[in-house]
């Protein structure tokens, strides 16, 4: 009977209501609403409107967390950009001291790195490797690489020198190679095989047998030139004009 009568007073008081979030709560919930979808819409084809519904609250909630859709973007890309970050660095910095003979271990480091943060925040690196109309407070995924090439000049740089190599040609070198890593990383988030393990090992194979086979005097075929020389198949120069 005690039973039945508290079934009775709870049918009778209803369903409780949500308890209500507060600013952090809220903050959070919006962020991770926007993030998905940031990721699966892009930037310009998600609405305020919607981010709000997701959330079941108005659209003056967003605004007074993040001051419109740019507000929040920005959030968005700055916490993806700062563990991004974080997990290149420690791929870098966990090896600082060992000998110059090392750079192998790195590249192979930071490759598994990048592929690891693709595997663990698919969503996120969709955000970072569109164009990003926000530029937020840590940067963009260019600035990332950007500061990833400098590194990898840097490092390329003392070992050609050891090697008779030209060291100034160190810059070209860095770029192709976190080229080819960001490039393969961006086609492996939608295929996901090989795993991340066979990737990064593929990738340093190309990579690193390549720059240890690196001819110091490289020349193009003849043939080549010459058909660089005219126009490389593209219409005469008075017919491109």
């Amino acid at each position: 009977m005690g039973e039945a009568a508290g079934q009775d007073t709870a049918q009778k008081d209803g369903p409780r209501p949500r308890k209500r979030m507060s600013g952090t709560e809220r903050r959070e919930q919006l962020i991770a609403i926007g993030r998905s979808l940031f990721s699966e819409r892009g930037y310009e084809a998600t609405a305020i409107e919607e981010i709000a519904q997701r959330a079941h609250v108005s659209k003056p909630v967003v605004y007074e967390h993040f001051g419109g859709k740019e507000g929040l973007y920005a959030v968005v890309v700055d916490r993806e950009m700062a563990t991004l970050h974080k997990a290149i660095t420690a791929s870098l910095s966990t090896h600082r001291n060992l000998a110059p003979h090392s750079s192998r271990l790195r590249l192979e480091r930071v490759t598994l790195a990048l592929l690891t943060y693709v595997e663990e925040h698919s969503e996120g690196f969709r955000i970072l490797v569109r164009d990003s109309p926000v530029a937020a407070a840590d940067g963009t995924y260019s600035s990332l690489l950007n500061e990833a090439i400098g590194q990898v000049e840097y490092l390329l740089a003392a070992d050609f020198a050891r090697r008779s190599l030209d060291p100034d040609l160190a810059a070209l070198y860095a770029q192709a190679l976190v080229g080819v890593v960001s490039s393969s990383a961006t086609w492996w988030l939608d295929v996901r095989r090989p795993s991340k393990e066979v990737m990064a090992t593929h990738l340093v194979n190309l990579c690193w047998n390549g720059l240890a086979h690196l001819s110091a005097e490289p020349t193009l075929d003849p043939r080549t030139l010459e058909f660089g020389a005219r126009g490389a198949g593209l219409a005469p120069a008075e017919e491109r004009d």
